[in-house]
């Protein structure tokens, strides 16, 4: 080591970015087990989803699930020869896998509220014309329909001739007379017409009527399909109520609406028309319908709506308007699509797979922040930087290294469950789902660099990390979701929320499992490009805000990297610095704006003050041979808790020439460390300064990196790199490269005693301390620095490792100009020092 000296410049950004590379990928092969149980956590939620989707399915598709069969056929021992299945052996439950090549006609429904929910007076609709409230105790509140529009008196003619004034219901002829009566129920709609689920209940039907009668109540056997039963036949009144604009119809609407008045009560209307211009020679009409029954259940996909039936009524009243009551469009029936036989299909993925998901992905968060709070606390990254390694080539690497490991992960999670089935990630497009992912990734990266600026304890970060994962999930589970599905909040607020990475995050899961449950549930396919446009779907707007944030995040990042965590740091206009004018680089300047006092001077030892004036006459010429100068350079530590400052460096003023170590010796406390921290840009002077190849170390500590090299006081390395890896590596940033890296690397070990018997292949965590203090010394004298600050290297060495230490110390000063610190005289005398120097 201390005999190999190649003649080597800075180390471009290129070389930095390969070695800090090539250290990566060697410290994340030495953590294949933390890699492992990262990567089984999506893989154990994969498979779960699989095991209980499997115990679903196999409880969805029994007897009771699949179309009902019959024995048509039987031998002569009593067993069945041939079975025939369809609807009509079909239980309810049955009716929906059946095959139905021919649907069944059923009878177009109105949607009429409940007896309890139909429209009254209330305190916030307070129209006289509505009935009172305690007609709902006796079930004989009508149901009641608005119209409105330019033409009042053609309005209450059409509006008038839309229910019948007496029930015509023959058993002979059950669907057409159906279709002469206005008839209606309350049951909720299903997503398919098949089975209407208004004959398959026990409330009756409703046959809406101007008046009704003391005997309008009445049943009749109904036999359709598969149901054959007793159906009654309840009359209703029908009311219809004029409202002078559109606007009074959608504000008594939304006030009967659950969430459009206080007290929170359903206050229901059956529809309600608009008849804008219509005249006798032409009809437009709007029809207002309640869309709470399409989804009322969540996670589900939208039920049919009952709204022919009230299209029909409109355009058969102005049709008898223009052609008297004799003519009648009437509309028979409504049926389904025919269908083959199916399957339930609920999948447990789409439904559950948003909040578990969630947590899959940002459990990346915490193991990035930690990665980086990790270097922070043993500061490694001050350890990398002081041996050359700059900020660019840093967070190029840094940046990128996580970010393929968390794209790795992702691939590995959508292809893992993908592979096994999940509806969740087969259904949707795989190129949104690529967007959406390399997107937030790169978000939470770029995050979690800002974070870990605010912590310096990798335990403390950690706890904070999982927290946040773990909070998120169930907050987005249990809070943001529901916000989401309620359609009277506020789309802004929703947007607003989303601003939060981790709810950007739920709600694009949300959308993929909606649009995969549907898919799954209706046999077609889950979320494409051309769904992003549809109002309902929030993933637009969710790719835009996470967009967005990345680059903002990405900024702010790194302008709080640059002042916060590069050592001393830099100041918070730095990026303004190239619009300033350089100065020239003379020392004369600064020796010119000191006004040191000359009685001080004089009080100074004959020693201190011969050093003093030689700095002087140094700083006068405008260039020097001298590696280091400290031109009167203090540090004081503020008083705290009512103690008094600390002076921890008094005004030290000292010129080191080439070929020199130079030796402080003093107590614990005496200022050693913290003149070492000033020289290589940990902490900032109080007042002077100092120059390093004629660099000064307030401006140009980048520079100054590249030339130097440090054994910091404590050993900081890291704990599964080899020391022969750790060697490579700082090798690499002093711009050492192919066969005179390796020989450069293997000198520095032998020269330490690290080299043989397996040592150098060791862990570095694996070393005892003093092994540790070698290695620290081998990496600050590698590469040929110009400038070694070596911190107290002796401690914990036997006294023969010292002596040995101390030759490597003694052969490595050639060229070079070396200021070490110690607490013990006898380690000057021993080390042979050139200028021992007591503090």
């Amino acid at each position: 080591m201390a005999d190999y000296h190649p003649t080597l410049g800075p180390a471009s950004f290129w070389t930095q970015a390969n070695a800090l590379l090539r250290k990566n990928l060697t410290f994340q092969k030495r953590n294949m087990r933390t890699n492992v149980r990262l990567i089984s956590f999506p893989i154990f939620f994969c498979v779960l989803f699989v095991v209980l989707q499997n115990l679903l399915d196999s409880q969805l598709n029994n007897e009771d699930n699949r179309c009902g069969c019959f024995c048509v056929e039987t031998n002569g021992n009593g067993q069945c020869q041939r079975r025939e299945c369809g609807l009509e052996y079909s239980t309810t439950d049955q009716a929906s896998s059946c095959p139905i090549p021919s649907p069944p006609e059923w009878p177009a429904l109105l949607q009429i509220p409940g007896p309890k929910y139909r429209a009254v007076r209330t305190d916030s609709i307070t129209s006289a014309d509505l009935p009172n409230e305690s007609c709902r105790s006796t079930g004989s509140c009508p149901a009641t329909s608005f119209f409105t529009g330019n033409n009042q008196s053609l309005a209450e003619i059409l509006t008038g001739s839309m229910f019948s004034t007496s029930s015509n219901i023959r058993s002979s002829d059950l669907l057409g007379s159906f279709a002469s009566n206005v008839l209606g129920t309350q049951t909720y709609p299903d997503i398919y017409n098949y089975l209407e689920p208004a004959f398959a209940s026990d409330l009756p039907i409703y046959n809406v009527q101007s008046q009704c009668t003391s005997n309008s109540t009445f049943s009749i056997l109904f036999n359709q399909s598969s149901i054959a039963k007793e159906q009654e036949i309840r009359c209703v009144q029908g009311l219809y109520l004029w409202r002078n604009s559109s606007s009074e119809v959608n504000n008594e609407l939304y006030k009967g609406y659950r969430k459009g008045n206080l007290a929170e009560k359903i206050n229901e209307f059956v529809a309600a028309y608009d008849f804008l211009n219509s005249d006798g020679n032409k009809f437009n009409v709007s029809v207002w319908y309640n869309s709470t029954y399409s989804n009322y259940s969540a996670n589900g996909p939208l039920s049919l709506m009952r709204i022919p039936r009230s299209v029909n009524l409109a355009s058969n009243a102005y049709l008898q308007f223009l052609q008297g009551p004799s003519t009648k469009m009437l509309l028979e029936f409504v049926k389904e699509m025919p269908k083959v036989e199916t399957k339930l299909r609920i999948d447990l993925s789409s439904i559950l797979g948003t909040l578990f998901f969630t947590w899959v992905i940002l459990q990346l968060f915490p193991v990035v922040l930690t990665s980086l709070v990790y270097e922070k606390q043993q500061k490694l990254r001050v350890m990398m930087k002081m041996h050359g390694l700059g900020d660019g080539p840093y967070w190029m690497i840094s940046y990128a290294y996580f970010l393929v490991i968390s794209l790795l992960y992702m691939l590995c999670f959508v292809i893992f469950g993908s592979g096994i089935g999940l509806k969740f990630f087969r259904l949707n497009d795989y190129s949104i789902q690529f967007v959406f992912y390399f997107l937030y990734i790169n978000l939470q990266v770029s995050l979690a660099f800002l974070v870990a600026a605010m912590f310096s304890n990798v335990k403390t970060a950690s706890v904070i990390g999982y927290i946040l994962v773990f909070g998120t999930g169930l907050l987005g589970g249990f809070l943001f979701e529901s916000f989401v599905e309620d359609e009277s909040f506020p789309r802004g607020w929703i947007i607003t929320m989303e601003l939060y990475p981790g709810f950007a995050l739920y709600r694009g899961l949300y959308e993929f499992g909606q649009y995969s449950f549907r898919g799954n549930y209706m046999g077609t396919h889950g979320m494409r490009w051309a769904d992003l446009s549809d109002s309902t779907n929030g993933m637009r707007e969710v790719l835009i805000i996470i967009f967005i944030e990345w680059l903002v995040v990405l900024f702010v990042a790194y302008y709080v990297d640059q002042v916060s965590s590069s050592g001393a740091g830099k100041s918070p206009l730095f990026f303004l610095k190239k619009f300033y004018k350089k100065p020239p680089s003379s020392f004369r300047r600064h020796s010119l704006q000191r006004q040191g006092s000359k009685v001080f001077v004089q009080m100074d030892k004959p020693d201190v003050s011969q050093e003093r004036e030689k700095v002087e006459e140094l700083l006068l010429e405008p260039t020097t041979s001298h590696p280091i100068i400290c031109d009167n350079l203090k540090k004081i530590y503020p008083g705290r808790d009512g103690n008094p400052e600390k002076f921890a460096v008094r005004g030290l003023s000292l010129a080191l020439p080439r070929g020199e170590c130079f030796g402080m010796l003093g107590p614990n406390g005496a200022g050693k460390t913290s003149l070492i921290n000033m020289m290589i840009g940990l902490t900032k002077p109080t007042s002077g300064t100092a120059y390093v190849q004629g660099f000064d170390i307030l401006t140009d500590m980048d520079t100054i990196y590249t030339s130097m090299g440090v054994c910091p006081q404590h050993d900081l390395l890291w704990e599964t790199l080899t020391g022969w890896e750790h060697l490579l590596f700082y090798g690499r940033l002093k711009n050492l490269r192919g066969s005179a890296l390796n020989r450069a690397v293997e000198e520095s070990l032998k020269s330490v005693n690290l080299f043989h018997g397996g040592v150098a292949d060791k862990q570095a965590g694996k070393y005892s301390g003093g092994m540790k203090r070698r290695l620290s010394v081998a990496i600050s004298l590698i590469g040929d620095p110009k400038v070694v600050y070596m911190d107290e290297p002796s401690t914990g060495l036997d006294p023969a490792s010292r002596n040995s230490l101390w030759s490597v110390v003694k052969r490595a000063k050639q060229d070079r100009a070396i200021i070490l610190t110690s607490i013990s005289l006898s380690l000057c005398i021993t080390g042979t020092l050139e200028s021992p120097f007591l503090i």
